[in-house]
């Protein structure tokens, strides 16, 4: 798994991640989502450091990153904290500016990096994902439905880590066929962690709160995104069933929106590496157009 690569930890400052990075070219950072870890992206990251030097890490409170204590706001594990951990791993692997990939949660670490810190991101991608803000803003029946957990994660009155810490394979699933059985025995020792399990709910706290103030007051501000954004989504997942054009959304926050779908359901990296990597590639080139149809 990830042949050539380096796996090490590195000090960013407020927290130590869990980083394995290999390849060369241009820097690019990939951020997974919940509740995998790094590994998630072993048969992606191969293919692209042929011309990238890829870098993933575990996200604070992820995998093997550290778990700083968490505070009664969530501060701790908001988007913001996570986006200056990125900025730390850029300086202490020596790097100015990087494209930023994320999935999943890490699709809105990565574009809270884009906007706190715009000088240090060339190009930001997210993946099945819309500004935390936005998605709450349009939050109905329909999405409390399909994406429950969100709320059940991220309230306090009967903390979810009690009901998860008692059967973690069961409420978070995975196969070794599916994952591959290397990143499927990392995921696994993760997941079996009660400390990641609330890490993990502290990420879904801080969605709630910090991370959606942060977002309408970008909104309010006006802030966008200043280089060029993918918007890609799974063609099996729920993206354009709760969105409609969720494309159109990113065009709200940034002026150069590119747009692609991939053949899989929501963990791409994992069960369309091919199609994804070459939807990544293309963006990172610069060879995927600029888009106003709508997806779907």
């Amino acid at each position: 798994m990830f042949e050539g690569f380096t796996l090490t930890e590195i000090d960013v400052g407020a927290v130590r991640l869990r980083v394995r990075h290999g390849g060369s070219g241009p820097p690019v950072v990939l951020l997974h989502g919940h509740p995998r870890t790094h590994a998630t992206w072993h048969r992606v990251a191969p293919r692209l450091a042929a011309r990238h030097t890829v870098i993933c890490p575990d996200l604070r409170g992820y995998g093997g990153s550290s778990k700083p204590p968490s505070d009664p706001e969530h501060t701790v594990y908001s988007k913001r904290a996570m986006a200056a951990d990125v900025v730390g791993l850029l300086d202490a692997l020596g790097h100015r500016r990087a494209a930023v990939i994320g999935h999943d949660r890490g699709a809105y670490v990565a574009m809270r990096t884009a906007l706190d810190h715009p000088d240090r991101v060339s190009r930001l991608g997210v993946l099945d994902g819309v500004p935390i803000g936005e998605a709450l803003a349009r939050c109905d029946a329909r999405f409390a439905a399909r994406w429950w957990h969100w709320f059940f994660l991220g309230q306090l009155a009967k903390p979810a880590e009690r009901v998860i810490n008692a059967d973690p394979d069961a409420w978070y699933g995975g196969s070794p066929e599916e994952m591959g059985e290397q990143a499927y025995a990392d995921y696994r020792q993760a997941i079996h962690d009660p400390a990641t399990v609330h890490a993990m709910c502290e990420d879904y706290r801080a969605g709630l709160g910090p991370d959606r103030a942060a977002d309408d007051a970008d909104r309010a501000a006006g802030r966008r995104i200043a280089c060029p954004v993918l918007f890609a989504w799974s063609e099996r997942d729920d993206m354009v069933d709760l969105y409609g054009d969720p494309a159109a959304i990113w065009r709200d926050w940034a002026d150069d929106v590119r747009t692609a779908s991939v053949p899989s359901g929501h963990h791409m990296a994992e069960e369309a590496p091919r199609e994804l990597t070459d939807v990544l590639a293309g963006f990172l080139a610069g060879d995927v157009a600029a888009v106003s149809d709508r997806p779907g």
